[in-house]
């Protein structure tokens, strides 16, 4: 099974620079804010918001994670190769030299990954362990999508945010067809219920790199993952499995998630 995963973690974090008066923070949490560094929001027990994550994924079976990083991102170095003691996971890092898109965040672990699958995720989100498991035990490439009136009911994203999330169209066999990224509402309304949404949480086999290599810019300037999955499905006819989750990813955006996340990851045993 697979073992390996690649957080990106190289975010600007702008939405959560912005300053909020209404969100009452500690002094650590207002400076780690101001400095856009979502995955080291501290929230209880000495423990940063990175580390939940990293708890999680180590709960699901996965033994080895790179973080790709900006190059300046020598905090989140430093806590998990001097601070930090590691027993579950093996933690290195992966250098995104300028912020051109996840595609090229992920071509950034290509040595980390070598011949192996691997899964990606956020640095941002935390997502449920059966999410993470089910990737883990798939054969071959993957995505878990997630179920949006769980996302609606369960998660702490606005509404307003969730509904213009990408959409994952799955054919009859379980495969994955297509990303519909930011569908309208006419789209929306013409698909079949429920609604599978896409959280950034995929499955990987090494020709993703090439895929990542081989796409154009997006309309937005960037390399985007969703290109690189059409990209391998279209042209080198890979597969992509899902894993459908009836359970909530929750995020780390702005500061108004801050105290939410704390109460709600308060309790929550972390073992790295």
């Amino acid at each position: 099974m697979v073992r390996k995963v690649v957080i990106l973690a190289r975010g600007l974090g702008t939405r959560m620079q912005k300053e909020d008066q209404s969100v009452v923070l500690d002094e650590q949490q207002t400076q780690a804010a101001r400095k856009g560094l979502k995955a080291l929001i501290p929230l209880a027990n000495g423990r940063v918001f990175l580390d939940y994550l990293l708890s999680s994924v180590a709960d699901a079976g996965y033994s080895e994670a790179c973080l790709v990083v900006a190059p300046e991102h020598e905090e989140l170095r430093r806590r998990y190769q001097e601070e930090i003691p590691l027993r579950r996971l093996k933690i290195t890092f992966a250098v995104q030299e300028k912020p051109l898109g996840t595609a090229n965040a992920v071509a950034a672990a290509e040595e980390f990954a070598g011949d192996d699958d691997f899964i990606m995720i956020n640095s941002d989100n935390y997502y449920p362990v059966a999410a993470l498991t089910g990737l883990r035990e798939l054969k071959g490439a993957g995505v878990a999508l997630f179920d949006q009136d769980t996302m609606l009911t369960r998660s702490n994203i606005a509404a307003e945010r969730i509904k213009a999330f990408a959409v994952g169209l799955v054919g009859s066999d379980g495969r994955l067809v297509r990303i519909l990224e930011k569908p309208t509402a006419e789209v929306l309304s013409q698909l079949r219920r429920p609604l599978w949404l896409s959280m950034n949480c995929w499955r990987f086999r090494p020709s993703i790199f090439e895929a990542c290599r081989r796409i154009d810019l997006s309309p937005r300037g960037e390399y985007e993952i969703t290109d690189a999955v059409q990209y391998a499905i279209d042209r080198l006819g890979e597969e992509f499995r899902t894993v459908l989750v009836r359970e909530p990813v929750f995020d780390m955006t702005s500061r108004s998630d801050i105290p939410s996340m704390a109460a709600r990851l308060a309790d929550v045993p972390v073992v790295l």
